[in-house]
């Protein structure tokens, strides 16, 4: 195949797979806690037997943007919001997990919980637990949570010990392989973190990547009239 083809191809890819990251972006633009990804693209040199090597774009990874968003006050008791750095670590079926999104309800057995069901864990990687009769529920900006005035257990804020390793796996949720605690960060009661995505600018990003693929598709199009107009040709 044409060396031109290869690349061409090889772009193709790349921007499909960026069309899904920035659709991703855009749906998830009202939801609590979310990140933007940004597709990383890197520089593929393939060895060919007789010609000279050949360079591709390969989209290789995905960037999570961790740039704080705008904070906006619910008034709920565990509603919990993370100024600063850090993440809330999740109990799943999966494993530990970490989030920004920090909606939370106490379930039936007392431990504060996600929408979906997970547990969220307390700085010594425990549980967080809330009695049933609690009255006058606080969470300090250290994390400490207390109710009727004892502290009964503290958030943890956690953050990868290796910022690359940070993984999205689904919705809200991150893998961070090895973590640690995370100092100089503050829990904000009654609060929720907003997403980072900025609609209009994912808006005209995705326009972007969608004309540049379809100059591509366009050259390949050509490319293919070319060839079975060589085909015809040599066939008479």
């Amino acid at each position: 195949m044409d060396a031109a083809l290869y690349t061409t191809l090889n772009r193709q890819s790349g921007l499909m797979r960026e069309m899904g990251v920035v659709a991703n972006n855009i749906a998830n633009a009202s939801t609590t806690g979310f990140r933007r990804e940004g597709v990383v693209f890197s520089e593929y040199v393939a060895a060919l037997d007789e010609d000279p090597s050949l360079s591709m774009a390969h989209a290789s990874g995905r960037h999570v943007d961790l740039t704080q968003s705008t904070i906006a006050q619910t008034g709920g008791s565990f509603d919990l919001a993370i100024q600063g750095d850090g993440f809330f670590l999740i109990e799943t079926p999966e494993g530990e997990r970490l989030t920004r999104a920090g909606s939370f309800t106490p379930s039936a057995e007392g431990e504060l919980v996600t929408p979906d069901g997970y547990r969220l864990l307390d700085a010594g990687g425990a549980p967080v637990f809330v009695p049933p009769d609690a009255k006058g529920v606080a969470v300090a900006q250290d994390g400490t949570l207390s109710a009727n005035g004892q502290p009964i257990a503290q958030v943890g804020l956690w953050q990868p010990t290796d910022p690359l390793a940070l993984r999205h796996q689904s919705g809200t949720l991150f893998d961070g392989g090895e973590i640690e605690p995370v100092e100089g960060a503050i829990i904000l009661q009654g609060m929720l973190e907003d997403s980072n995505v900025e609609p209009v600018s994912e808006i005209a990003r995705m326009i972007e990547v969608q004309r540049a693929y379809e100059l591509g598709q366009k050259f390949l199009d050509a490319e293919d009239e070319r060839v079975r107009g060589v085909i015809q040709a040599l066939g008479r």
